[in-house]
């Protein structure tokens, strides 16, 4: 159940009757917003005559739910970006997988001035699977990435590895991507849902859709109302592919969700001669956004070399995604 107190109840009172409801809570517009468990069908009495309003949910996807708020939430990325809304945008997110160097980085600015793209991938702090592969330059990763951002004038995201560099990536990312490895990360989710900024969140591999709408739940109930949902490819006995890329799943996700949705085609099928078709496809659903992994040199990269496309192959590949926007009614930034 989500409730709308009074406006004229102050926060003294707000967190008060949050502990006697066991709820979560947040101040939106100078109002305060109270969350409880969706078993709740009845307001509680002690709410009565304290609530403005209040919404029965039917589960624990609330603040995320169409039942709630029908329009998708507008996200902005930068000063000059904006997603869902009214907008009719879809995001087009490209870079390396890893920053490596300021060479590499830089090779990669240049592609997105070129073809008008605004938003630059890389990522710094790497969650590998093995111990001994490369774990990403950290924060002088970082301090690259900021460079390039001041000399190119483009909006830049990258990922969130674990709770102790968490801050420093909202301080230096204009979107904070929280990967499949942390989809669970309460600590990270919670430190997200206080941030005045876009996050993106992967969904785990073997997470349902519920359970990878409730993670971004826990943002939500922070405050935080610019999340976007990233479907980047669930396991499935299929060994061909390095996931299955669930676009079932982003068609609910589009149904019944309210927030923004973007497609990672590249962690998905896991290898380059793949991609542009699944990318394809991905942009005649219609979705805000799309993450794609580009590379100077896609052979020498450090990190997830089969899956990057090199420039030449992205040029091509992005040639062909305008005129499918523009069939469905919505424009490539």
């Amino acid at each position: 159940m989500i409730i709308h107190l009074k406006e004229n109840i102050q926060e003294a009172e707000a967190v008060k009757l949050a502990e006697q409801t066991k709820a979560a809570y947040y101040k939106k517009n100078g109002q305060y917003v109270l969350i409880t468990y969706s078993s709740d069908k009845q307001l509680p009495q002690v709410l009565e005559s304290v609530a403005e309003e209040y919404f029965v949910m039917s589960s624990d996807i609330q603040l995320a739910s169409k039942q709630y708020k029908e329009q998708i939430r507008e996200v902005q990325v930068g000063k000059n970006v904006q997603l869902g809304g009214t907008h009719q945008n879809t995001l087009l997110i490209t870079g390396p997988c890893s920053i490596e160097s300021k060479e590499q980085i830089t090779q990669s600015a240049h592609l997105l001035k070129e073809l008008n793209i605004t938003t630059l991938r890389a990522g710094c702090f790497k969650p590998r699977t093995s111990p001994y592969s490369f774990q990403g330059l950290g924060m002088e990763g970082l301090k690259m990435l900021a460079d390039v951002r001041e000399e190119y004038g483009l909006n830049i995201i990258t990922e969130v590895r674990d709770a102790t560099h968490v801050d420093a990536v909202i301080e230096y990312a204009d979107i904070v991507q929280v990967g499949s490895k942390a989809m669970y990360d309460q600590g990270i989710l919670r430190t997200c849902g206080k941030a005045n900024k876009p996050i993106l969140l992967k969904r785990h591999f073997g997470a349902t859709l519920q359970e990878f709408v409730q993670a971004a739940e826990f943002i939500l109930s922070g405050g935080n109302e610019q999340v976007m949902l990233c479907e980047r490819g669930i396991r499935t006995f299929e060994t061909k592919t390095r996931f299955s890329l669930d676009l079932c799943g982003v068609a609910y996700l589009k149904e019944y969700t309210n927030l923004p949705v973007v497609l990672d085609p590249s962690h998905a099928m896991g290898i380059a001669y793949g991609i542009p078709d699944l990318t394809r496809a991905c942009v005649a659903m219609g979705v805000d956004g799309l993450l794609i992994e580009t590379h100077p040199t896609p052979k020498t990269a450090k990190s997830d070399a089969a899956q990057q496309l090199n420039h030449d192959e992205f040029r091509a590949m992005y040639r062909t995604l305008e005129p499918i926007a523009a069939a469905i009614g919505r424009k490539i930034v």
